[in-house]
Parts: C-alpha cells; sequence; structure tokens
C-alpha cells in the first residue's frame, strides 16, 4: 500500500466514524493492499475487533501477463489503445501467464485450496464477475440481512462487479464506470434486499477529479 493510500484508508475510517457506521462483519481480497487498507479504516473507527472474512473471489482483477507491471510503462510497451483495451473492456482479457511463470498463482500459498480451474492466468471483467457474484449470493448478501451492516474493502474491478450486479448496469455502461481509490462508497437496501440508493461520502468535486484520474491511468507519466 503506497503512502497515499495509507492516508486514504485513514481517512475513510475517520468519515465511516463520523457518520456513525456500526459494522459487525468486514471483508476483504486475498490482496495485501486491501487487507491493509482495511486494518487501517478499522483501526481508525476503534473497531480492529471485528471479524473478516477473506476471500479470492473478492481479488483484483489477474492481468496476466501485465500481473505486476506499472501501467505507465505497459502502455508505452503495447500502447495505450490496446492496455485500455485490456483494462477496461468488458470481455477482452489481456495475454495470459504461461503455466510454469512463477506469477501464476498456483505457486502462492495463498491459493493453496483452488482447484486448477479455478485459479486464473488472465481475466475481464466478465469473469471477475462471475466469480464474485456467487460470493456476494452466499456469503455477504445473508450476513447483510441478518447484521444490517458490513464493509468491504476490495478493488477497482471486484467492486464494479458489485455495481453491475447491483445496479443491473449493461456491459457499455460498467466498463465507462470509475471508482474512486479512498472514497468510501455506501448502499442502502430494503428490507427485502432491493438497493434503494447508493453514493459516495465525500466532496462532489473531489470525487469527479478522483474518478476522471482513475479513468485516465494509463496515460499518466
Amino acid at each position: 500500500l503506497s503512502d497515499k493510500g495509507v492516508e486514504e484508508a485513514i481517512r475513510s475510517g475517520k468519515t465511516l466514524k463520523e457518520k456513525g457506521f456500526h459494522f459487525k462483519m468486514t471483508y476483504t481480497s486475498y490482496l495485501n493492499r486491501a487487507i491493509k487498507t482495511l486494518w487501517l479504516a478499522l483501526e481508525e473507527m476503534d473497531m480492529m475487533w471485528l471479524p473478516v472474512k477473506k476471500s479470492w473471489r473478492l481479488n483484483e482483477k489477474h492481468y496476466g501477463m501485465l500481473q505486476g507491471l506499472n501501467k505507465t510503462e505497459t502502455a508505452e510497451k503495447y500502447g495505450t489503445d490496446k492496455v485500455q483495451l485490456w483494462r477496461r473492456s468488458f470481455d477482452t482479457p489481456p495475454q495470459p501467464l504461461a503455466p510454469d511463470d512463477e506469477r501464476n498463482p498456483k505457486f502462492d500459498p495463498r491459493y493453496a485450496e483452488l482447484t486448477p480451474e479455478e485459479i486464473p492466468l488472465t481475466e475481464s471483467l466478465k469473469e471477475v464477475i462471475e466469480r464474485f457474484v456467487p460470493y456476494w449470493e452466499n456469503e455477504i448478501e445473508p450476513t447483510l440481512k441478518e447484521q444490517n451492516e458490513v464493509l468491504i474493502s476490495a478493488h477497482g474491478n471486484s467492486l464494479r462487479a458489485l455495481v453491475m450486479y447491483l445496479k443491473n448496469m449493461s456491459k457499455e455502461e460498467i466498463v465507462k464506470f470509475n471508482i474512486p481509490t479512498g472514497i468510501p462508497y455506501v448502499f442502502e437496501f430494503d428490507d427485502d434486499m432491493n438497493l434503494q440508493k447508493d453514493y459516495f461520502i465525500g466532496d462532489p468535486e473531489e470525487i469527479k477529479k478522483l474518478m476522471e484520474q482513475v479513468a485516465n491511468q494509463t496515460k499518466q507519466k
């Protein structure tokens, strides 16, 4: 997690505390930056005692051969248009990792319980949605019904999977939807788990600027 990410996580925790949220369950991915973001936010809320459930299904999209590479350098190597297509299209994944590539998740002990079919060598947003939705339906949604408030610390694409599912967005709409980092995003439901409203907590102008930064990541120098 970058210094900026640390600041954003602490600020998010402070915001959630000020708004009076009282979570009973929290969720995050297997990736360090999301786990640390959750820890920092919970520390700021004085809620580090809360239970945390981790799942690979909340992980960021697997970028295949681009995994671990700097976005700007990758754009210079492959061209901005191609990288933007890989990053933001609905169903065009980047080139996959070779099975023997050391970045293959099968070599990572975090994913020891996954079957070979579940281990991604690359992913599009479509595939992120396919792995995310069952976890929402079978784990998060039932808990939310029972406990009223849950906190999720995840990633741009796994959160876009959530947004697409809950708001019934088309694939054309979701690829244009940018989620700013470090800004709490609230979803409110009725008793039947129908989405009533969703909103970011923060200054609208700052949120707009952060959304534009996400959209332009491959163009930054």
